[in-house]
């Protein structure tokens, strides 16, 4: 596992998660796409932000609204089929030589999953060659970084094609079976949705998958200046504090499969974990079942049904 900040001297095949000057240094090489994935989530913006200041040369896919994720079946934020995400992917003008850095707003954690989500995205899909700017562009823009404005000129479509590694996508089923078998399950949410104190709209009733335990995907982020930066050595003393073994199978989840994006990330890519995988349905597809067992604080384990009862 690479170490959790790239140096400047690697232009290519970054660590996952690379800092401003990092990225400052390696602007201009061939084969690098900045691709700027900001929304409304934490106030983060949108295109209109994006043309009025971003990294020069960067491109813009909205996270919410340009198709990284949809619903299914009554369950919202789950991967869409490959073909479709090649089709957005190439529309970028990404290719399979393309080195990646997915550049959050930088506003909050939840916006810093984003950038997670479509990390895993670009994993789930074969491709390596992918990093994250720590910080994202409120940490390059209160650096006193360049900025370019005014309107962007639409990518030329290139050529993607994605493999899927089903490894890094877990489904309700499988999750059943780790369960039964004791394997690491992890929930990204804040503590009141691992608890049952509170609930996600998408999910049916509040509570979280037994035997799992709880790392929230905000509990590691420093605020400076209005930018948000992971902080590696602090995720790291948290994951030891859980006690998790870093050669066990590992589950990553949350409601819709954005905190645990952030999980996933921050266990596999940072934390060293060796086989971690998400689910990206997560409580919203695990509640679907009036059979599937959840546990509350309050209550210890019971079935989904009784509390819809």
């Amino acid at each position: 596992m690479p170490s959790a900040l790239a140096g400047p001297a690697h232009a290519l095949h970054p660590s996952p998660l690379v800092d401003a000057a990092w990225l400052e240094g390696q602007l201009g090489s061939d084969d690098l796409v900045v691709l700027d994935v900001r929304s409304a989530i934490d106030d983060g913006g949108n295109r209109e932000s994006f043309e009025a200041a971003r990294i020069p040369g960067s491109r813009y896919s909205s996270y919410t609204d340009a198709g990284w994720r949809e619903e299914r079946d009554g369950v919202a934020g789950l991967m869409p089929a490959g073909d479709d995400l090649e089709v957005l992917i190439g529309g970028q003008g990404i290719d399979n030589a393309d080195t990646m850095v997915v550049v959050p707003a930088g506003t909050g954690p939840t916006d810093v999953g984003s950038a997670a989500r479509i990390y895993w995205t670009f994993e789930a899909l074969g491709h390596d060659e992918v990093t994250i700017l720590n910080g994202g562009f409120a940490g390059w823009e209160q650096q006193g970084l360049e900025v370019a404005r005014g309107p962007v000129e639409a990518p030329e479509a290139a050529s993607f094609e994605g493999s899927l590694r089903e490894s890094l996508l877990a489904t309700t089923e499988e999750v059943a079976t780790a369960r039964e078998a004791d394997e690491q399950l992890v929930d990204a949410r804040p503590p009141a949705f691992y608890k049952g104190e509170t609930q996600s709209p998408a999910a049916r009733v509040p509570g979280t998958i037994p035997g799992s335990v709880n790392l929230p995907h905000d509990g590691s982020f420093e605020e400076r200046d209005g930018a948000y930066y992971l902080q590696p050595d602090s995720l790291k003393a948290r994951i030891d504090n859980l006690g998790l073994d870093h050669e066990a199978p590992t589950v990553a989840f949350c409601n819709t499969g954005h905190w645990a994006a952030s999980g996933w990330f921050q266990l596999s890519e940072i934390g060293g974990l060796e086989n971690v995988t998400m689910h990206d349905g997560s409580m919203a597809a695990w509640t679907r079942d009036d059979e599937r067992p959840v546990q509350l604080a309050d209550r210890g384990t019971v079935s989904v049904g009784e509390l819809t009862e």
